[in-house]
C-alpha cells in the first residue's frame, strides 16, 4: 500500500510503498477511501505537538471499508462501509478525558494511506447519506464541535451564538450544528469571502475580529449572545466577555492567539459568565454526533479535494488557513 510518511520536522511529507496491515487481536483493517486534514497534522510537521515520533503516517480522519479482523472482532464487520473515531482511550469520566487518551495519527500510524488499522471498538457505520469525501471529513472536528456546542456549551433552541473563525473545520460544523439546533448565529472572520459563505449558510451576520471595536458593532446590530464557540483566546477574547449576554457561555476548543493578556474577573462574575474549556469527545460524545448528524441530514463542508501524492499542497493550503471546511486526500475513485 501507499503511505504518506513524515520523516522530519518541518520537510514535506513521502510518499512510500508500504506491506499491507495484518490486524492484531481487537483490531480491524480499514481500506480507505477518503482522509481528511486537521490543523494538528500541521502542527505535528512542524513540532508543535507533545511526544512525537518519527517516522510516522499522519492523519487523523478516515472512511472506507472494512477488509480484514483481528482474533475477537466479529466477522460480520467484515466488508462494512466505516468512519473511524479518532479519540482514543477517553477514560471514565465524561466532563474530562484521561491521562490515556490519544488521538489517531500520532502516535498511532493515521489515514494518510491506503490503509489504517484500528481497535475495532473504535468504527462506526459512515451514515447513508455522506458521501466518502463527507464521511471522512466528519470525525474529529465533528465530534469536537459537537461537544463544544451541547456537552459544554449546552445549546439550546432559540438562543444566539456566536462562532469565531468561521471557515476553519471546527467552526463550520459549529455553524451547521447551532443552526439545526434552532439557534440564531453569527459568525466572525478576518475574511470577507468566509463571512459571505457562512451568511450563504444561514448566518445572520457576521464581523470582521480585526475591525477595532467589531464587538461593539455588534451589539449595535444584534441581542447579547448567550453561547460564544471560540478557538482564539489572545487579547480579542475581551471582547467576548463584552458581546456575551448576563448569565452567557463561553467554550474555548483552542487557543491559537494565545492566552489573553488579562482577563476582567469583573465583568466575568458581575455578568455571571460560564467559562468552559473543551477538546475533542467521548465515545458518547461521538455517538450522540452521529446520531444528530444523520437525524439532520448535516453534511461537512469539503473545500479542496487532493490526491495522496498531492498531500502536501494539502497541507500547504491547511498552512495558510485558507480553506472553508475540510480539506480531504481521496485515495479511491
Amino acid at each position: 500500500m501507499k503511505a504518506f510518511v513524515l520523516t522530519q520536522l518541518k520537510c514535506p511529507l513521502q510518499l512510500e510503498e508500504r506491506d499491507g496491515l495484518v490486524p492484531g487481536p481487537g483490531e480491524a483493517v480499514i481500506a480507505l477511501q477518503a482522509a481528511a486534514l486537521n490543523r494538528r497534522d500541521y502542527w505535528i510537521t512542524q513540532g508543535m505537538y507533545p511526544g512525537i515520533q518519527l517516522p510516522i503516517v499522519l492523519g487523523s480522519d478516515g472512511a472506507g471499508v472494512v477488509t480484514h479482523v483481528g482474533e475477537g472482532v466479529p466477522q460480520d464487520l467484515l466488508q462494512r462501509q466505516v468512519i473511524i473515531n479518532p479519540g482514543w482511550n477517553w477514560g471514565d469520566r465524561e466532563a474530562v478525558h484521561g491521562n490515556a487518551f490519544r488521538i489517531l495519527g500520532m502516535p498511532d500510524d493515521g489515514t494518510f494511506a491506503g490503509e489504517v488499522r484500528v481497535p475495532a471498538a473504535y468504527v462506526a457505520a459512515k451514515p447513508e447519506h455522506l458521501s466518502w469525501q463527507e464521511a471522512a471529513a466528519l470525525p474529529l472536528a465533528g465530534v469536537t464541535a459537537y461537544r463544544a456546542v451541547f456537552t459544554q456549551g449546552r445549546l439550546q433552541p432559540g438562543e444566539r451564538v456566536l462562532i469565531s473563525g468561521v471557515g476553519g473545520g471546527v467552526a463550520t460544523f459549529a455553524l451547521q450544528y447551532a443552526l439545526a439546533a434552532g439557534a440564531t448565529v453569527v459568525v466572525t472572520s478576518s475574511s470577507a469571502e468566509k463571512i459571505e459563505k457562512a451568511i450563504q449558510l444561514g448566518a445572520t451576520a457576521g464581523f470582521d475580529y480585526t475591525v477595532e471595536g467589531w464587538h461593539k458593532q455588534l451589539l449595535a446590530e444584534q441581542e447579547p449572545i448567550d453561547l460564544i464557540i471560540d478557538s482564539a483566546g489572545g487579547d480579542g477574547y475581551a471582547n467576548l466577555l463584552d458581546a456575551a449576554a448576563p448569565g452567557g457561555r463561553i467554550v474555548n476548543y483552542g487557543a491559537t492567539a494565545g492566552p489573553p493578556k488579562k482577563l476582567d474577573l469583573f465583568k466575568v462574575f458581575w455578568k455571571q459568565l460560564h467559562l468552559a474549556g473543551s477538546t475533542m469527545g467521548s465515545p458518547d460524545d461521538f455517538a450522540g454526533m452521529l446520531a444528530f448528524v444523520s437525524q439532520h441530514k448535516i453534511k461537512p463542508i469539503v473545500d479542496e479535494v487532493f490526491s495522496l501524492a498531492d498531500g502536501n499542497e494539502a497541507m500547504e493550503r491547511m498552512k495558510h488557513s485558507r480553506q472553508f471546511g475540510k480539506l480531504v486526500i481521496a485515495h479511491q475513485t
